[in-house]
This record gives structure tokens, sequence and C-alpha cells, in this order.
């Protein structure tokens, strides 16, 4: 009989997993289909285009948001058996309420494995396919980022100037050992600008340990800090670097020092490496927290006052996990405890839930 019911458990509850994907996958198309035609609109592109590159993008979407997809299934799943009354004759037939949360916990463990392996490689192709296409009618070849083994190269180029900027290495906020060229259309070569490091943060980068060199005048100006204007800041810089999200997690654990020397920096990898560790604990976890909400349904009013409940502890956690993730990228904390946080805040809170559950 257990067995019957253990069966019961999961098929049920993939079924509203798989109904809620769907649902979600939809809204998402559309979504984004209304971003891409914006983007092609002035463009003469057939309607296939942007709808073929939603299909390759979304997909992406979803797996990065399937921990949350998990946490609204398995809220519904419980407060439906706790409404059906299905819960009582679980637990008539010795199905606790950790019981069935162990359930759900394998079941959702096994399908963040299936993601990873199976899942995951085939979304990283359609992104690379989504970017390669997109590139070829986004690119501007007055304004350049190229990001490799020997460094960041950046060319500005306007009316009257061409600003061709390199750096020794891209490192949080910072650009390292920065050397920027200033030259006139006929290439002659004005000024040159050495920093020891530049702040890129925003588009006004603030130099550090400054000399300036005039060509005309042959002459050297120091400054400790210097204002330097780019329409390049840090985000529109990290940008140029081939998104990870084209990479499998079994070819990022692979070919890490191929990787390395395509110019991606260790904390890039060690972020994207750990985020993909953590997925399959990711979602148990949403299942924990679900699971202390979802449980405690006793009638109408309570059951909409923990689902507010249970939508702002969600929300929570979604803005503190990109806000741990923020704090690794500009190296106030070390990365991988960046992408581990989140994980480790949410394991102590659902432990102090899931024992009076235990308790139940």
């Amino acid at each position: 009989m257990n067995k019957v019911l253990n069966n019961y458990i999961v098929k049920n509850y993939l079924i509203i997993v798989f109904n809620a994907t769907l649902l979600f996958t939809c809204m998402v198309i559309l979504l984004n289909l209304f971003q891409e035609i914006e983007f092609f609109k002035d463009l003469d592109v057939s309607f296939e285009t942007p709808l073929v590159l939603t299909l390759m993008f979304v997909p992406n979407i979803v797996v990065k948001m399937f921990p949350f997809i998990i946490f609204a299934s398995t809220m519904y799943y419980l407060v439906d058996i706790n409404k059906n009354k299905e819960l009582i004759t679980f637990k008539i037939f010795g199905f606790s309420n950790i019981k069935i949360i162990t359930i759900l916990s394998v079941t959702t463990f096994l399908i963040g494995l299936i993601i990873l392996l199976t899942i995951n490689p085939i979304t990283s192709s359609m992104v690379k396919y989504y970017e390669q296409i997109k590139s070829k009618y986004s690119e501007d070849v007055d304004h350049l980022v190229s990001i490799n083994k020997n460094g960041v190269w950046i060319k500005e180029k306007s009316e009257d100037e061409i600003k061709m900027i390199y750096a020794k290495k891209l490192q949080g906020e910072f650009l390292y050992s920065l050397s920027i060229y200033y030259f006139n259309k006929k290439d002659q070569n004005l000024t040159r600008i050495e920093a020891e490091k530049a702040n890129i943060s925003e588009n006004n980068w603030i130099l550090q340990k400054v000399k300036i060199y005039n060509s005309r005048e042959k002459d050297e100006v120091s400054h400790d800090k210097l204002d330097f204007y780019s329409i390049f800041n840090l985000s529109k810089i990290k940008s140029a670097y081939k998104n990870l999200d084209t990479i499998s997690f079994l070819n990022l654990l692979r070919n890490q020092e191929k990787i390395l020397s395509d110019g991606y920096s260790e904390e890039m990898i060690k972020e994207k490496l750990n985020s993909h560790f953590t997925l399959p604990i990711f979602l148990v976890l949403m299942v924990f927290l679900a699971s202390i909400f979802g449980l405690e349904t006793k009638n109408k009013i309570n059951n909409t006052y923990y689902f507010f409940i249970s939508i702002i502890a969600c929300v929570l956690v979604y803005y503190f996990k990109d806000l741990s993730i923020a704090l690794g990228q500009t190296n106030k904390i070390p990365i991988v405890l960046s992408v581990w946080m989140p994980l480790i805040a949410v394991t102590l809170f659902c432990s102090i839930g899931l024992l009076r559950l235990y308790e139940k």
C-alpha cells in the first residue's frame, strides 16, 4: 500500500509541476516575443526570426526560474491535498508530514539532476544559437569590446577622434594596468593616458594613479584620480564575454583550463559552476519552504494569509540570491560563498519550520 501511495503522490505532484512549467513557459514566450519584435521592428526580417529566437531563448529562462516554479507547484499541491482531505487519508496509512515532504524532495532533487545532465546541454546549445543570430543584427563597428587571455581591448569612435583602451585584466569593478590612446581621423596618436586601475561600475570611470602624455607638447602630467567618460560600463563590458549560458555544465566542468584561456576570469567560472551544483539542492529547499506554509493551511482565511506570506518569502529569497551574487561579483565576499549563502540562510529558516511540522 505504501508503494501505491508513493507512486500516487509522485504522479500527481509531477502533473502539477508539468502544468506549472507549461503555463510559465507560455507566459515567458509571449513576453519575450514582444521584446524580440520590438528589437527587429526597423529591420527587414520576417516574423519567423523573432519567433525562432524567442523559442531558442525561453527554455534557458525557464530553467533559471525553475526553483520558483517548484515552490509554486509544491504550495499548490499541499494546499490541494489539505483542502480535499487527502492529507488525512495519507496520515491514516502512516504518511506523516515529514514523509510526504521527503517524497516530494527526492522527486525534485532527481528533477534537478535531470535538468543538469540532460536538459542543460540542450538549453546551452539553444542560447548559443540565439546569440549567434542576434549578434548579426546588433554589432556596432564603431564601439567594440574584445576580451581574451591577453587582456581587454575597447574601441570608441566619435566624429573627431578614436579612443583605444587596453587593460591587462578585469576583476570585480576594476580594470587594471590601463592604457588609453586618443587618435585623430588620420590615425595620429594625440594623447596617451596610463592608469594603475579604473573603477568602471558607471559610465564615468574613476582612474587612479594616472599619468597623461601629450604627444604634441611632449609633456607628462600626473594625477592621483581622474574622471574619464566612456559609453562602456562594467555591465556593458561584461556583456562582451561569450555568455557562460552557452557552455553546458558538463563542458564547463571538463574544460575549465580552455575556458580560462578564452579570457574568462576564474571567479566567473567558479560562480557558474557552483550555481549549477546548487540547483538540485535549491529545488529541495523550495519544497521545504513551500511545505512550511502549505501544510499550515486550515481554512480559506488561513489559506489567503499563508499564500501572501509565502509569496513574500519567495520574493525575498529571489532578491537575497541576486544581492548575494552581486556582492560576490564585486569582491565584497568570496564568490563561492555568494552562491551558497542564500541556500544556507534558507536552510536555517526551513529547519525551524520543519521542526514544527515534525511534531504534527
